[in-house]
C-alpha cells in the first residue's frame, strides 16, 4: 500500500494562525532563483519518461475562505488531481500527494489499476500520501504551513538526488512559501500576476487584444458604483433585460449575481429605481449569501458589471492553454461547458471537444489571449471562458474571464491524455490517439442526488464493477469517477465518460445515472 504518514488532528475548534499573505523582498528573490530550476527540468526531465523525478501534488483550492465555504464538499475537490497518479506510469517518478483529510485506499487502488505497463506494487512504492486531518474551510496550503512537522515529512520523502517540483490548483503567496520551505520550484503562475485572472484585468486584456467581450465596466469598487454601472448599461442599451455583477476573484460562479431590469422605468428615475430595487432584483448565485454580505465581499474584492448575453442559442465554451517554462504557447483543449444554478452561472461539467462549428475559432482566440498573457510573464495552465451566441447561421464569441489556475476542465482532459496518450489538434478541433482514432468525453463534477448520500467509496466502486461502469483499456473508452469521497456525505460525485463518438460518451454518462438511480430505489 502507499505510505500513509499520519499526523494527529488539531483539537482546536478555530483555525490555527494563518501565515502572512506576502513574501519579503529577500524571500521573493530566493523564490525567483528557485523557479529557474524549472527551465532546465523542462529541457531534460519532462521529455524523458525514464528520468527520475519527484512531483509534490498540493491540490489546494487557495481561495477566499467565505467563497470556498459555500462550495459543497470543497475539501473533496482536492481529489480531482488524483488523475496525476497516472504519472506513476513513468517507472522512476515519485509522487507525494497531500490532502486535508485522508483518502480511502480503495480510491487509490481504483486509479492505480489503470496504469499501463506498471504493476500496482511498483507504483505504490513510489507514492506517498500525507494528510492534515483537517476538514475545515481553510485552504489546504494554509493548513500545511500551520504544521511544520508535516512539512518536514514532505521533505523527507523528496529524493535529494533528482529534480522535483510542486504542482497545485492555483498559486498564491502560501504556495510560494511552501516552495521555499521545501526548496523546490513550483510549476504555476507567479501570484504577482494573479490580478490578470481577475474579472477586471481580463476585460482590459481582451479589449487590448481586440477580442470581443460583453459591454460593461471594470474596476467597480462598491455598491454605489454598481448602481451607477447598472444605470449606464440600461441607458446605453434600453432593450437590456439583465446584467451580471461579478466579484473580481469569484470562483465557479460563486461570486456572481444577476440583476433583472424587469419593470425598470425608461426615464430620469432609472438610477433611483435601481437603487431601491437592487436587493430584490439581484439574484445571488452563492447559496445563503445575503445582499449585504455580497456587497461587503464585493467591496473587498471589487469587480465588474456587464451585460447579460442573451440569444436564441447560447453556449459556454472554454479554451485551455499552456505557457511552458521555455515560453512555448499551446492550446491544450476546447470544451463546451455545462452551466447551472441561477441564470446558468455555476460550472457543472463539460463536453470535449467544443462544438465542431466553432472549436477551431475559439481555439485561435484562446491562442491570441495566451500570447498576450505570455508577454506579461504568465506560466502554466489556464483557461479562457467564452459566451457564444448563435445569430442566424453565424456565431459571436464573447470572452468572459481568465482562470489562471487548473480548473474544472483540467482533470478530465489530463485523465483522457494519461489513459489514451493522445493529443488535441487545435487546427482540426479534434482529439486523436496515436493510431489516429478520435475520442470524446462528457465530464461533470456535479452528479448529485440526495438519495446517493450514504454510498461509500467501496459501494460506488462495487456498483461500477458489477455494472460495467469502468474504463476499459481494451476498448479505450468507459467511465472514470472522481470526487468519490464526496458521495457519502453530499450525494455528489464526478466522472469522465470517454467514448469513440460524442453520443457514446453521453450514453456512458446516462448509464451511470440510471444505475445509481436504480441503486437508490
Amino acid at each position: 500500500m502507499p505510505k500513509i504518514i499520519q499526523q494527529h488532528p488539531s483539537t482546536e475548534s478555530e483555525p490555527l494562525h494563518a501565515p502572512v499573505h506576502t513574501l519579503t523582498a529577500t524571500d521573493k528573490e530566493r523564490y525567483n532563483q528557485l523557479q529557474q530550476q524549472l527551465v532546465q527540468q523542462f529541457k531534460t526531465t519532462f521529455p524523458d519518461k525514464l528520468a527520475p523525478r519527484t512531483v509534490v501534488v498540493i491540490p489546494s483550492l487557495t481561495l477566499d475562505h467565505a467563497i470556498l465555504s459555500k462550495v459543497k464538499g470543497h475539501v473533496f475537490y482536492e481529489e480531482r488531481l488524483l488523475c496525476l497518479l497516472m504519472l506513476l506510469r513513468m517507472p522512476r517518478t515519485k509522487i507525494i500527494y497531500v490532502t486535508s483529510v485522508p483518502i480511502d485506499p480503495a480510491i487509490i487502488d481504483y486509479y492505480l489499476h489503470l496504469l499501463p505497463g506498471i504493476t500496482g506494487y511498483h507504483a505504490r512504492q513510489r507514492l506517498t500520501l500525507l494528510s492534515c486531518f483537517d476538514a475545515s474551510s481553510v485552504p489546504l496550503t494554509e493548513k500545511i504551513l500551520q504544521r511544520p512537522r508535516l512539512i518536514e515529512r514532505i521533505k523527507q520523502q523528496i529524493d535529494p538526488h533528482s529534480p522535483a517540483h510542486i504542482t497545485c490548483f492555483n498559486v498564491t503567496a502560501y504556495e510560494q512559501s511552501l516552495a521555499l520551505q521545501l526548496q523546490i520550484p513550483l510549476y504555476g503562475c507567479d501570484p504577482d500576476l494573479n490580478y490578470l485572472g481577475t474579472k477586471s484585468a481580463a476585460r482590459k486584456l481582451f479589449k487590448s487584444l481586440n477580442v470581443l467581450t460583453p459591454e460593461g465596466f471594470e474596476d467597480v469598487k462598491n455598491k454605489e458604483q454598481v448602481i451607477d454601472c447598472l444605470t449606464l448599461l440600461k441607458q446605453q442599451n434600453p432593450s437590456l433585460r439583465k446584467a451580471v455583477v461579478k466579484m473580481n476573484d469569484g470562483f465557479s460562479g460563486e461570486g456572481n449575481a444577476v440583476f433583472s431590469y424587469e419593470a425598470a422605468p425608461a426615464d430620469a428615475t432609472l438610477r433611483s429605481w435601481i437603487s431601491e430595487h437592487l436587493a430584490g432584483n439581484l439574484k445571488i448565485v452563492a447559496a445563503k449569501l445575503t445582499a449585504d454580505v455580497f456587497f461587503k465581499k464585493f467591496e473587498e474584492m471589487e469587480g465588474v458589471v456587464e451585460a447579460f448575453i442573451e440569444a436564441d442559442t447560447i453556449t459556454s465554451p472554454s479554451v485551455q492553454c499552456l505557457v511552458d517554462p521555455l515560453g512555448k504557447v499551446s492550446v491544450l483543449s476546447t470544451h463546451d461547458q455545462m452551466l447551472g444554478g441561477e441564470d446558468n452561472q455555476i460550472f457543472l461539467g463539460a463536453t470535449f471537444p467544443a462544438h465542431k462549428d466553432y472549436a477551431v475559432d475559439i481555439g485561435r482566440m484562446g491562442a491570441v489571449i495566451a500570447e498576450g498573457l505570455k508577454e506579461k510573464g504568465v506560466l502554466g495552465r489556464f483557461a479562457v471562458d467564452f459566451m457564444t451566441a448563435k445569430v442566424g447561421n453565424s456565431f459571436k464569441h464573447y470572452a468572459i474571464e481568465i482562470n489562471l489556475r487548473k480548473g474544472g476542465t483540467t482533470h478530465p482532459y489530463l485523465m483522457l491524455q494519461f489513459l489514451t496518450e493522445g493529443d488535441y489538434d487545435p487546427e482540426k478541433g479534434e482529439y486523436f490517439m496515436p493510431d489516429g482514432k478520435k475520442r470524446y468525453y462528457f465530464a461533470t463534477d456535479n452528479l448529485q442526488r440526495d438519495c446517493y448520500k450514504g454510498l461509500t467509496p467501496h459501494d460506488l466502486i462495487d456498483i461500477a464493477m458489477l455494472n460495467g461502469l469502468h474504463y476499459s483499456n481494451a476498448l479505450e473508452e468507459g467511465v472514470m469517477f472522481h470526487l468519490i469521497s464526496a458521495l457519502s456525505q453530499f450525494g455528489k460525485t464526478g466522472l469522465v465518460a470517454i467514448g469513440s463518438t460524442p453520443e457514446r460518451a453521453v450514453e456512458y454518462y446516462k448509464k451511470v445515472v440510471a444505475v445509481l438511480n436504480d441503486e437508490c430505489e
